[in-house]
């Protein structure tokens, strides 16, 4: 047999090898992929199945009620939304802030690189150890009191790492070029960030920000640490105040089907406001991808 012939069988069995492990290994993803879609389809339509039936006026009109009693959830959509805004208000601008320094005055130094490390330490940490964190730092130092306030507080320290990535992140997708002309006309570098950067990594960073909503509308375990819950109506924030989480936490476990139909209708209102602003988050970063290509 000569060299040629010898090559050209070598050559034909690496080729079938490695299209059998393509074959194989494109077999196995798909697999994977339908094992993960079948048990998110599964709890879909289970979460579909057991809360569609809650959903009622009653569920966005009336307080949370006694065991066995009807009632509705007013008061903690109502206790989640002001919580949500207010970590919104606090985590958000602090994380703007960090990710400009970041992005913009870090440059060759080091501490630039530890906040980085710090971050995402931050980013990947257990919300009930912020949970605890803030329970030590505010709640004990306040006598032991509950309130909503530190529950936003807790829920800053999940929004303030996603922003200043997602800040940190955008900024430095911007041509240097722009930096450079918006500074050849002898703009200010404040200026050039407020209004040259900002608003080419606007979309972007928007987009962190929502992100940032839906990861916190469903955390629970800071909140039991925190702003603990309330069974009546409160818009004091220096008070105990309800929230969706909480409820369905407390809720779900409990031995009387009325409140059982509540913590499942509650989390399917819940996962549609997920969803509606993880879409929104989504059509904007396309719609400013689309405006920029």
């Amino acid at each position: 047999m000569s060299i040629s012939m010898q090559n050209e069988r070598i050559a034909n069995h690496l080729y079938w090898r490695r299209r059998a492990i393509d074959v194989a290994a494109a077999l196995l993803s798909c697999i994977a992929a339908a094992f993960g879609l079948f048990f998110l389809g599964w709890i879909l339509w289970t979460l579909a199945a057991k809360g569609i039936p809650g959903i009622n006026p009653d569920l966005f009109t009336r307080m949370t009620p006694p065991p066995t009693q009807t009632g509705g959830l007013l008061n903690a959509f109502f206790g989640s939304a002001v919580m949500c805004g207010l970590a919104i208000l606090i985590g958000a601008p602090l994380g703007m802030a960090a990710g400009t320094w970041l992005a913009e005055y870090s440059h060759a130094r080091r501490l630039g690189t530890v906040v980085r490390f710090v971050n995402d330490i931050l980013l990947s940490a257990p919300s009930i150890v912020l949970g605890l964190f803030v329970y030590t730092l505010f709640v004990m130092r306040t006598g032991g009191r509950f309130s909503a306030l530190a529950g936003a507080i807790a829920l800053a320290f999940i929004v303030l790492p996603v922003v200043l990535r997602t800040t940190d992140e955008m900024m430095r997708l911007v041509p240097v070029q722009m930096r450079e002309a918006a500074l050849a006309l002898g703009i200010p570098q404040w200026k050039v960030i407020v209004q040259v950067l900002y608003r080419s990594a606007s979309a972007g960073i928007v987009t962190g920000i929502l992100l940032a909503l839906a990861r916190i509308c469903g955390e629970t375990a800071p909140l039991l640490f925190t702003a603990f819950g309330n069974q009546y109506w409160n818009a004091d924030v220096l008070q105990p105040m309800a929230s969706v989480p909480v409820v369905m936490y407390q809720y779900a476990g409990s031995p009387y089907a009325s409140w059982q139909t509540l913590a499942w209708a509650g989390a399917l209102v819940l996962t549609l406001f997920v969803l509606l602003v993880s879409l929104s988050a989504r059509a904007l970063l396309l719609r400013n991808h689309g405006a920029h290509s």
